[in-house]
């Protein structure tokens, strides 16, 4: 069963930085993308990056050049670094396996954890 947990919010200002971590069990990040995503109030969960099996980053044009994904595959933990952090980056941040296309999938390997929350005030 995949186990997946989030944790590294906070309260930040605008322009600050935060980097999220997601401890995964049940899963091996050698043959499976990982991608943390977020949900804002009153919004649907959105695509903030994947990192592909074998490393390769794919963004949301609203956090590209601003948010680096990474993984440490011995550790199987997700990261995810935002800087130049905006109010429009309030939300929750989850993580999870994507299925299928790494965009637009709505299709994953494990279930949804709590999430962790971000707020970015100015």
């Amino acid at each position: 069963q995949v186990q997946l947990v989030e944790s590294g919010g906070g309260s930040m200002q605008t322009g600050g930085s935060l980097r999220l971590s997601c401890a995964a069990s049940g899963i091996t990040f050698t043959m499976n993308a990982m991608g943390w995503y977020r949900q804002a109030p009153g919004k649907q969960r959105e695509l903030v990056a994947v990192i592909t099996s074998e490393g390769r980053a794919i963004y949301s044009d609203s956090v590209k050049g601003r948010f680096t994904i990474s993984k440490d595959n011995a550790k199987n933990t997700l990261y995810l670094q935002m800087d130049n952090l905006y109010r429009e980056d309030t939300a929750v941040y989850y993580c999870n396996a994507p299925r299928g296309s790494l965009r637009t999938t709505t299709n994953f390997v494990g279930s949804w954890g709590q999430g962790t929350q971000v707020t970015v005030s100015s």
